[in-house]
């Protein structure tokens, strides 16, 4: 049986998973993490192959969670980008964090902004991977 590659992300109130090898996996093995997901009350996600659960929650504590309910996986943590504490300062969305923008806002930004933040919100868009 494939072990499952679980990518385990912190945010602030919630944490964020991953599963790299998703298509690899029996039915058994997903149903096991949709299971897992829904009794957290979780969103899972099978076009990004993640799911998303509103609690606090360290990595070493959801490594000891999986193994306690003896689900053999390959689990790594991943450190998410730091976010910009620059703000913008024109617009509908004037005073918001540039990474409080919605995705499509910072997009059109890209294109169409000529102004002194351009590395701020190119930086931005990588760290979201657009």
């Amino acid at each position: 049986m494939i072990k499952p590659q679980l990518i385990f992300t912190k945010y602030k109130n919630s944490f964020t998973v991953f599963i790299k090898n998703l298509e690899e996996l029996s039915v058994e093995q997903i149903q096991t993490f949709q299971e897992f997901c829904n009794l957290r009350h979780g969103y899972f996600n099978f076009d990004t192959y993640t799911f998303t659960i509103q609690k606090n929650l360290t990595f070493h504590e959801f490594v000891k969670i999986i193994k306690s309910l003896k689900i053999d996986a390959k689990i790594f943590e991943n450190l998410p980008m730091q976010k910009s504490n620059k703000k913008i300062t024109f617009g509908k969305f004037k005073g918001m964090l540039y990474s409080e923008l919605p995705d499509s806002y910072l997009s059109w930004l890209k294109h169409n902004y000529s102004g002194e933040d351009r590395e701020v919100i190119s930086n931005e868009l990588k760290n979201r991977n657009l």
